[in-house]
């Protein structure tokens, strides 16, 4: 189940933080960043460049690839996007929540990609880091397995084969 951003993030705050950066890089904001900005913040958690592309590209055909990387480049830079690199080797984009630290469940028969919080495993990384006097800046939690639905699918077809 791919989760859609919460309309309770505060998405100004992430607005403010893009224009600041943009700012002092001496960049405007043209109508095709806002447009991308924009439908970033709409879109599912998980997005790829090309997935992101084509639902601008649904309301304004002319954006370019390039466009939207840079834009995303941005976001990330400033800290208002996380970049993730899963085992398929895409790279895909989401909005930066540290409030909502989640972990990541993913296929890989289907590449869904399910996310959890378990208030557990972030205490026992706490711990360890501090027993060895590590100070923790980000860590990243993936788990790669089969997921429920291509469980079903392949015992269906190893039932049909019999």
């Amino acid at each position: 189940m791919e989760h859609h951003k919460h309309e309770s993030t505060d998405l100004n705050h992430f607005r403010e933080r893009l224009s600041a950066h943009m700012a002092k890089k001496g960049l405007r904001s043209t109508d095709q960043r806002r447009l991308i900005v924009e439908t970033f913040f709409r879109a599912p958690n998980h997005i790829s460049i090309e997935e992101l592309l084509s639902d601008v590209r649904a309301q304004d055909p002319k954006v370019g690839y390039a466009t939207v990387y840079r834009t995303l480049k941005l976001l990330t830079e400033c800290g208002v996007a996380f970049e993730r690199r899963f085992g398929d080797g895409l790279t895909r984009y989401e909005l930066a929540d540290e409030e909502a630290h989640h972990d990541h469940l993913i296929c890989v028969e289907c590449g869904k990609i399910t996310e959890f919080e378990e208030p557990k495993i972030e205490a026992l990384q706490e711990s360890i880091a501090s027993k060895y006097g590590f100070l923790l800046r980000s860590h990243k939690h993936e788990m790669y397995g089969v997921c429920p639905e291509c469980q079903a699918k392949a015992t269906r077809a190893r039932r049909a084969s019999s």
